[in-house]
C-alpha cells in the first residue's frame, strides 16, 4: 500500500478560530482560572507567565518596585509565547497598563509593538476596561482595586483622562502579589454594595487581575441593574471581539450578553 506523503502543512485543527497567547505574573492564578471558564469553540488561550522577583506590595516603595521589575521580565514571557504561533496577545495584567495615564497605556503598547512586530493585536487591561464601559455609555464610576496608593493614583488618572467621573476608588491594599487572589469574596461583594455602588454611580469596574470575581459580579450586577465588570472578563471580550468571534455567552456578565 502506498503511503500518503504531505507535501504542504495543513491548517491547523487546534484554534482554528484562534489562539491567543496570554501574558501574565509568575504569582497570577485568577486569569487562567477565568479564562478556562470561557472557551469558544475553536478558540484557545495560551499562557506565558513572566517572573515577579518582589511580591512584596505592602508599600507603596514596595509597589513601585514590582512595577519596575516587571518591566524587565514581561519581554522574555512574549518570547516565549510566540513560538507557539499565537494570533494575537492578551495582556492579562493591569498594574503597567494604566501607569502613566492614558499616554502610558499608548506607551506600554508601543513597547510591546517593538518586539511583536505590526501584524499581532494586543488587549491591555486598562483598554479593555474603557472600551467596554464605552459600549455601555458609562460616565459615572466606581473602581476597586487590589492596589496601594500609588497603584490607585494611575488608575484614577487613566479613567479621568480616558472621560470618565471617578465617584469612588477604593484600594485593598493587599499585601502581596500572590495574597491578592486570596481576597475573600465576602469582603469585595461588601466594598462593591456597600461603599462602591450608589445613586450617583452608573458603573463599577474591578481592576487587578488576580483578582478573580468572575463567579461574583454577574449576580451583583443583577442585583444593582448596572453594568459590573472584572478585568479578566473586558480583556477576554476585547480580545475575542478583536479577533472576529462574537459569540454571545450568558452567566459571565451583561458584558459577554449585550455585545
Amino acid at each position: 500500500m502506498d503511503t500518503q506523503v504531505l507535501t504542504k502543512p495543513q491548517e491547523p485543527w487546534i484554534g482554528s478560530r484562534g489562539r491567543i497567547g496570554v501574558i501574565i505574573p509568575s504569582t497570577n492564578t485568577g486569569v487562567e482560572y477565568d479564562c478556562l471558564r470561557l472557551v469558544p469553540h475553536g478558540v484557545t488561550w495560551h499562557f506565558s507567565r513572566f517572573w515577579v522577583e518582589y511580591t512584596d506590595l505592602s508599600s507603596d516603595d514596595a509597589f513601585m518596585d514590582f512595577v519596575h521589575a516587571i518591566r524587565e521580565t514581561i519581554p522574555n514571557s512574549l518570547r516565549d509565547i510566540m513560538t507557539a504561533e499565537v494570533d494575537y496577545i492578551m495582556m492579562g495584567m493591569s498594574a503597567e497598563t494604566f501607569w502613566g495615564g492614558v499616554e502610558g497605556n499608548d506607551d506600554f503598547v508601543d513597547r510591546l509593538r517593538e518586539q511583536l512586530g505590526p501584524d499581532i493585536g494586543i488587549t491591555t487591561g486598562a483598554d479593555s476596561v474603557r472600551r467596554a464601559m464605552e459600549k455601555f455609555g458609562s460616565k459615572d464610576i466606581a473602581v476597586i482595586t487590589p492596589y496601594q496608593s500609588v497603584g490607585d493614583e494611575q488608575v484614577m488618572n487613566f479613567f479621568t483622562q480616558s472621560g470618565f467621573n471617578v465617584k469612588r476608588l477604593v484600594g485593598m491594599k493587599c499585601d502581596t502579589a500572590t495574597s491578592i487572589a486570596h481576597t475573600p469574596r465576602g469582603d469585595v461583594m461588601d466594598l462593591v454594595l456597600n461603599e462602591l455602588d450608589g445613586d450617583d454611580v452608573d458603573t463599577i469596574v474591578q481592576v487587578g487581575t488576580n483578582l478573580s470575581t468572575l463567579d461574583l459580579f454577574p449576580a451583583i450586577e443583577r442585583k444593582i441593574g448596572k453594568p459590573v465588570l472584572p478585568i479578566n472578563v473586558t480583556n477576554m471580550w476585547h480580545a475575542l471581539r478583536t479577533i472576529g468571534v462574537n459569540d454571545k455567552f450568558h452567566g459571565f456578565g451583561r458584558l459577554f450578553e449585550e455585545f
